[in-house]
């Protein structure tokens, strides 16, 4: 019979963002998914309040941190993994393809001092990677769509399943940011929904669909199948893509995009300080029209 984790879920209404602590009930030995850093963006300052909730957590339970992992580069917030790995000794990892992700956006950002190879992460998972967790047996499954480098964990018979999927009455992910691809995420989505039925999906966020007065995060393969709005009831790949080309093209970026980026690709690290001791996030600028004259 499969070990199952114990899971716990850490919920962050500012950016609608689920961290997940999943423990071995064996040995106590743990993973942190996802993990949030307090960022406020008007004032630019930065707190570890939840990811010290998630430490206390972890504490209290008498679990140890062996991994913090990434489902994927976030664009919503920034990650809290390096903290926890100061605080623990925790390995950060991250699908390999973030390489990809790196390469994308280093020239965006001028990010000079960023490597291309994944190097700021301890580990790049391949897909169909096997890991521990004590005694629990993970595995990676590579889920790419949403970004180029998205990834679902499977631990136990739970599925960490990051942005690919949402809760089945408000659908999928979006496929339009740099690097995204509608057609790469119906697929990614079908490679979920053909696990078992009754393996639990875990998500990455919740926005409470329409109808709906409450947060919720945890479902089953079976729910989505039939009930998902976007996927469900035999929705054809080319069904699909319409819909979600059309439906992005309405979507505003996420407020977090820039500073979340230029972190997250760098495993959660600010860009190094400038001359006089400060940190520095880069804000790219479009000049339309007749703004370029007048810069």
């Amino acid at each position: 019979m499969t070990k199952q984790p114990i899971i716990r879920a850490f919920f962050d209404e500012p950016t609608n963002t689920v961290s997940y602590l999943v423990a071995d009930p064996a040995t106590r030995k743990a993973a942190i998914i996802d993990p949030v850093l307090d960022y406020d963006h008007n004032a630019g300052t930065v707190d570890t309040r939840s990811v010290e909730a998630v430490l206390q957590a972890a504490e209290q339970a008498g679990s140890s941190i062996e991994w913090v992992l990434e489902t994927h580069a976030h664009a919503d917030h920034l990650s809290g993994a390096p903290y926890i790995k100061a605080k623990t000794g925790a390995k950060i990892g991250i699908g390999e393809h973030i390489k990809d992700v790196q390469r994308i956006f280093r020239p965006i950002f001028n990010a000079t001092d960023l490597a291309t190879d994944g190097s700021d992460f301890d580990h790049l998972f391949k897909d169909g990677e096997r890991f521990t967790i004590g005694t629990l047996e993970g595995e990676v499954l590579y889920t790419p769509g949403h970004t180029p480098a998205d990834v679902a964990y499977k631990i136990g018979d739970a599925v960490f399943v990051g942005d690919t999927l949402f809760m089945p009455d408000y659908g999928t992910a979006r496929a339009d940011f740099p690097g995204g691809d509608a057609h790469q995420l119906y697929r990614s989505i079908h490679r979920l929904l053909a696990l078992p039925p009754e393996t639990h999906l875990f998500m990455c966020h919740d926005y409470k669909a329409p109808g709906r007065d409450h947060y919720a995060w945890e479902t089953t393969v079976k729910e989505q199948r039939a009930l998902n709005v976007h996927v469900g009831a035999g929705v054809t790949e080319e069904e699909f893509v319409a819909m979600r080309t059309k439906r992005d093209a309405t979507l505003a970026a996420p407020r977090l995009l820039l500073p979340s980026i230029q972190v997250n690709i760098r495993a959660g690290k600010f860009p190094p300080k400038e001359a006089n001791g400060v940190r520095y996030l880069v804000i790219p600028v479009k000049l339309k029209g007749g703004a370029e004259a007048s810069a």
